[in-house]
């Protein structure tokens, strides 16, 4: 059994999405992040970086549980452990990997921002706002490009890349950006909304998310609290 530290966000989703991909019997222990959940020591233990989600597989590797946090690995270890999602060549298997570090290091840092400046920041900083959406959408015409030759975001096979990325562009409104200037990664979006796990990994923890509303949430988020040591 596999034990999920998470909640209803795009890094959360990557991680239920690929259970629910692969089958595997998994339990789901909500990290409430608007109400500082992240901090908990015993949440620490697993997640040293205060993120989630984190997960405990009680069969690891070498039959011992083993902890993980960033949902890059998490992706890289479920793919490992079940053979799915993940080519067995070198070649394929680096081209996939080369479009989840283009997720972990490009769409899931910037379009974070572009939500940040967005709609959170308690002041609308009209430079910044225009930074990440200008690099938001930079970041879909990637996508699109690469989608303009290929069924998949890696190539002819659906992978742990496409799981990576698909849940980011869930709020492509909030990101400022029109579907109808990218077609090719529209079309790659409705196919992968389409499919049973998908539609099932997404709704794990949604009915528990809460609007970012509140100072208190605001403040366990982007506040201080962030930035106290521990």
């Amino acid at each position: 059994m596999i034990d999920v530290y998470s909640w209803a966000t795009p890094n959360g989703h990557k991680v239920h999405i690929m259970l629910e991909e692969c089958g595997l019997p998994y339990r789901v222990h909500p990290i409430n992040i608007g109400a500082g959940d992240q901090f908990k020591p015993e949440f620490l233990k697993i997640s040293p970086n205060n993120k989630i989600p984190a997960i405990v597989d009680d069969k690891g590797p070498d039959g011992q549980p083993i902890s993980l946090f960033e949902s890059g690995a998490i992706l890289l270890y479920l793919a490992s452990k079940t053979g799915k999602f993940l080519p067995r060549s070198d070649r394929q298997k680096f081209e996939v990997l080369q479009w989840l570090m283009f997720q972990m290091g490009g769409v899931g840092p910037m379009l974070g921002q572009t939500h940040h400046f967005r709609i959170y920041a308690p002041e609308k900083i009209e430079y910044a706002v225009n930074r990440y959406t200008n690099e938001a959408k930079r970041l879909y015409g990637v996508m699109d490009r690469q989608l303009a030759t290929h069924r998949y975001i890696a190539g002819d096979e659906y992978t742990i890349a496409d799981i990576a990325i698909f849940p980011w562009l869930r709020s492509w409104q909030n990101q400022g950006v029109d579907w109808a200037d990218y077609p090719n990664l529209k079309k790659w979006f409705d196919t992968i909304a389409a499919r049973p796990a998908v539609m099932r990994g997404v709704q794990v923890l949604a009915d528990q998310r809460k609007p970012l509303v509140d100072a208190q949430a605001r403040e366990m988020m982007f506040g201080a609290t962030q930035y106290q040591k521990r």
